[in-house]
């Protein structure tokens, strides 16, 4: 959190000094710069005095040009350029809410830095769009490269995509070329990733498409999702309601795991309560099945063949796999020994 060297209440209290008693309060009000830190709409502070919110807008207006020409202004420099070096140091280009909190966790506090941030002559403010929260920049070319190098970043991103953050970070540095290298921190970074609505950053810290449901967990299923990527091969039903208890601090009923699990494409079942990712390749349905597009893909096999590749899908008996190769509604055996689909 930064250290201000100057009280920003006790500067904005002399700026609006000068002030006509209305235009001082219309500004108050509007920012919450008072003993209220709720900020009041036009349309309130209208209803306040009897005047329209067009009105309370050129107030506003004003105000702000009143003070501009102020010696008041010109006497609070230090103030204006301490925190154009804290903006600078945050990496020129910052979250609004994440710059705030950076300096205050006071609501009255982030209000006055806020009004500061909207007086002064060095500060832009970008409003939210589609790919941006609002944010402030001390830098016009800097803000251009960064939301373009984070657009890019986001059109190279599919929705099943999660990145360790490292990785993410290394990318994103990567792709800026002409940034100097002061700014290339990994909180700069992350400070700057911040700032698009399109990448997210999900409980295990992993990078992807803000929508996605591997990004955005919402319920059990995206969950276990997490948990059993993390663990990197297949889990019982059991430990993964245990996963996601001890990662994401969620309470899993067992059962209901089980059928959350059940009941989602992502999942393969592949042995007695056991689950893998479909992303990893296993196949569906039960054993038959997986014999039958075994055979279907590589044509006819020894029985040692087919227990091998299925046992790569599926955790089962060997003998199990043996008894299905018997049904002869479903597979016949060739005069070399192998075994073949019934046609």
């Amino acid at each position: 959190m930064a250290t201000l060297s100057f009280k920003p209440k006790q500067v904005v209290k002399r700026l609006l000094a000068s002030l006509p008693d209305r235009a001082r309060k219309v500004l108050i009000s509007r920012y919450g710069l008072g003993t209220d830190a709720e900020p009041m709409t036009l349309e309130a502070i209208g209803e306040t005095y009897n005047i329209t919110r067009e009105r309370v807008r050129q107030i506003e207006n004003y105000a702000f040009a009143a003070v501009r020409k102020a010696d008041a202004y010109k006497k609070e420099k230090a103030a204006f350029d301490e925190l154009e070096k804290v903006l600078n140091a945050l990496g020129c280009v910052v979250a609004e809410d994440e710059c705030l909190r950076h300096i205050s966790t006071d609501k009255s506090i982030q209000n006055h830095i806020y009004f500061l941030l909207v007086l002064g002559d060095s500060f832009t403010k970008k409003k939210a769009d589609e790919h941006f929260t609002h944010r402030w920049h001390v830098n016009g070319e800097m803000s251009d490269k960064i939301e373009s190098a984070l657009k890019n970043l986001y059109e190279n991103l599919s929705d099943v995509d999660l990145i360790p953050e490292s990785e993410m970070i290394s990318m994103f540095l990567d792709s800026l070329k002409d940034v100097s290298e002061e700014y290339k921190t990994t909180e700069v970074a992350k400070r700057w990733l911040g700032l698009s609505k399109k990448i997210g950053r999900n409980p295990l810290g992993e990078w992807g498409v803000s929508a996605s449901p591997n990004v955005r967990a919402k319920g059990m299923r995206d969950f276990a999702y997490l948990a059993i990527r993390r663990h990197g091969s297949p889990m019982h039903f059991t430990e993964v309601a245990k996963a996601i208890q001890q990662l994401f601090d969620r309470k899993a009923h067992v059962a209901t795991c089980h059928n959350e699990l059940i009941k989602d494409k992502r999942f393969v079942l592949v042995g007695r309560g056991l689950y893998a990712l479909a992303e990893w390749g296993y196949q569906g349905g039960v054993v038959r099945d997986v014999i039958r597009e075994i055979l279907k893909k590589n044509g006819p096999l020894t029985k040692d063949e087919i227990i091998k590749k299925v046992l790569k899908e599926r955790y089962v008996k060997e003998n199990t796999i043996a008894v299905n190769l018997q049904n002869p509604a479903n597979f016949k055996k060739t005069k070399d020994g192998r075994y073949a689909l019934v046609s």
